[in-house]
């Protein structure tokens, strides 16, 4: 069903760049358009990883770190990969304080997954599994490419709508100058509304396939709430400062919201939660997953999550 969303709202959005490029621009501004939008997004998918990765400060780590946590960290990633028929991706730790995780890269081939080191600090080895998992399967959906061709139809609905601004419309098309301006102001608010949708359907589905990745959904249920939880007392200011880049986190980075909305690029946590327990209740119990590893507790009196140690603290 999350999949047959997205295919209907991307259609939706494509039927809109088709309706206002014709309304606009006619066929020569769709095609300028479309070549603008998709020039700037064929450069960030082609190098969103490393642009991520360096915003973020993130420190590549793998078998050999001497922190016991981070080698389980690894591992477990390690393995969840084979199991998911994945290639082995780029592993990273991202020196914040905030519990949150991402995954970046056009392919399976060229994916990174990382970990804020207030993650790894704030929840158990299973949560931190199943967040992982949530994840790695963002890569194995290919959500980056889907996310990049929702973009780029976004934008060119973006640029034709700027074209209607400036040269103002025809009288001889349908609505005249007021509809074509008319159309330029609520288009890009409509295509930005789908693309939020899309956005909120992949992490449903993250959440289903990752579940499945771990074998334990009650495990990504709980980190999910710690997560927001943990979210909402302590900034990330490498997020704040870019929120364009606040959807690629399982958890929204910024401000926390109470419920899904048409604005929100991620899901209610609530809603999700209650999803992940359904399909608990369907696989009849957990799978055995590797030992819990107990979390740090809050420094005293804070509620914050202890800074850990290691190279980057």
């Amino acid at each position: 069903m999350n999949h047959l969303k997205t295919f209907a709202l991307m259609a939706a959005l494509t039927a809109l760049f088709v309706g206002l490029g014709y309304l606009i621009g006619g066929t020569t501004g769709m095609l300028i358009a479309l070549a603008f939008a998709g020039g700037m997004n064929l450069f960030s998918y082609w190098n969103a990883d490393k642009i991520v990765l360096r915003m973020y400060r993130a420190i590549p780590v793998d078998e050999s770190h001497p922190e016991p946590l981070i080698r389980n960290y690894v591992a477990d990633i390690v393995q969840m990969s084979a199991d998911a028929g994945l290639p082995r991706p780029k592993i990273a730790i991202i020196p914040t304080e905030q519990p949150n995780a991402f995954a970046t890269g056009r392919n399976p081939a060229n994916a990174a997954v990382c970990a804020t080191e207030g993650l790894l600090h704030a929840l158990t080895r299973e949560e931190i599994r199943g967040v992982m998992a949530h994840e790695l399967a963002h890569v194995k959906n290919r959500d980056t490419l889907t996310m990049t061709v929702t973009a780029t139809v976004a934008g060119a609905i973006s640029a034709l709508a700027n074209f209607g601004l400036f040269f103002g419309g025809d009288r001889d098309r349908p609505g005249g100058m007021i509809g074509t301006i008319a159309m330029a102001l609520l288009a890009p608010m409509a295509a930005a509304l789908v693309q939020m949708a899309i956005s909120r359907g992949r992490e449903y589905e993250a959440d289903r396939v990752g579940a499945e990745i771990a074998g334990d959904p009650q495990a990504l249920a709980s980190a999910l709430q710690k997560i927001e939880g943990w979210s909402r007392r302590i900034h990330n200011p490498t997020a704040e400062h870019n929120p364009a880049s606040a959807q690629l986190f399982i958890i929204n980075p910024l401000s926390g919201q109470g419920a899904d909305n048409l604005f929100s690029t991620h899901p209610a946590t609530a809603n999700r939660v209650r999803a992940l327990m359904e399909m608990a209740g369907r696989m009849g119990g957990r799978r055995p997953t590797p030992a819990q590893t107990p979390a740090a507790a809050p420094r005293a009196g804070t509620g914050v999550p202890p800074t850990p140690r290691g190279p980057w603290g």
